[in-house]
């Protein structure tokens, strides 16, 4: 059963696949762990995808999951912070939701436990969709492909359960792991990676401390932490907001470096608009805020050395899932 095929929904046909065959044969990611009531299946990550495409799941019809999650940009939007809808403007810079199957918890806050989870949150957030809950389903229910996919799949009416399950099965399938770098260090092609990339990989994995808070094969730990981008983080205090611990103020989840190549601006509030504004960051040191990660010292590097480093991180660019999205 696939509901894109029934052609009741104007959604072109780039969007039916959602990678290609990756010639690292296995995974360096590992397996993903589905949630026992969430197993995948072809139709659900169909209806999901439908779902993530559709505007229809915003207040006034403007706003999709995917007006913040471009697969072009490897599912951000390259704003410094995304737009809902009315033209408001939200706090945060939009993550890539890349091998989302893979994070231990979910937003900036590391606060939320599944995919399943987060999934309301723009829909009920003001800045973002504002729509409630009860009125979208209301609103979904009604349009016939949307409750037959419902019935088909879950055996129930299109409620929450395969609002949040379709969604969320969708975004585990969106894999991204043969870049160059893989290629190189997984797949056992050494010719992969350029003399200047693999210079650069020497100062991230060696030379620095880049590894110990973006380790591969992940090149992230998927921790909070505070980067000292900030000495008064104003309003928006990370995941302070959660529990209102002084100890976690400026603290945001460590982001994957996979793709960074296409993900600017950089940070949790698009601050920095290049890879040359990131390293300037982390060779200061950082600001000397209270809650600074112990990990972060100043360093120094030749030009040559920067070159290198940012070869290294355009190295693990990989777009082999645009394959479904062209």
């Amino acid at each position: 059963m696939n509901i894109l095929k029934g052609g009741c929904i104007a959604i072109p046909l780039f969007l039916y696949q959602c990678r290609s065959v990756s010639p690292v044969t296995v995974s360096p990611l590992g397996a993903i762990i589905h949630p026992e009531a969430n197993k995948p299946s072809q139709d659900k990550i169909d209806l999901g995808r439908t779902l993530f495409f559709d505007t229809r799941l915003s207040a006034d019809n403007s706003i999709s999951c995917a007006s913040c999650h471009v697969p072009a940009f490897a599912f951000t939007d390259r704003k410094r912070v995304s737009n809902g809808v009315e033209g408001r403007m939200t706090t945060r810079n939009s993550p890539s939701i890349l091998n989302a199957g893979y994070l231990k918890s979910v937003m900036f806050d590391a606060h939320l436990e599944t995919l399943e989870m987060q999934v309301t949150v723009p829909i009920q957030e003001h800045v973002e969709m504002d729509i409630t809950v009860v009125s979208l389903l209301e609103r979904l229910r009604k349009i016939p492909e949307y409750q037959k996919a419902a019935k088909e799949i879950y055996d129930r009416d299109f409620d929450a359960w395969v609002l949040t399950r379709s969604i969320a099965a969708f975004e585990r399938s969106l894999i991204s792991d043969n870049s160059r770098f893989d290629q190189y260090m997984y797949g056992g092609d050494k010719s992969a990676l350029t003399k200047s990339e693999k210079a650069g990989w020497k100062i991230f994995s060696e030379d620095l401390y880049c590894i110990k808070c973006h380790p591969a094969p992940h090149f992230t730990t998927y921790q909070a932490e505070n980067n000292g981008l900030y000495m008064d983080y104003g309003e928006d205090k990370g995941r302070f907001r959660i529990n209102h611990d002084t100890l976690d103020m400026g603290r945001f989840k460590v982001p994957s470096l996979r793709n960074v190549e296409l993900t600017y601006p950089y940070m949790h509030d698009g601050s920095f608009s290049s890879l040359d504004d990131v390293i300037a960051h982390y060779s200061s040191g950082g600001e000397d805020h209270q809650n600074k990660s112990s990990i972060i010292k100043s360093f120094d590097l030749s030009e040559e050395e920067q070159i290198d480093l940012k070869n290294f991180l355009r190295a693990l660019t990989d777009t082999s899932y645009m394959t479904g999205f062209r």
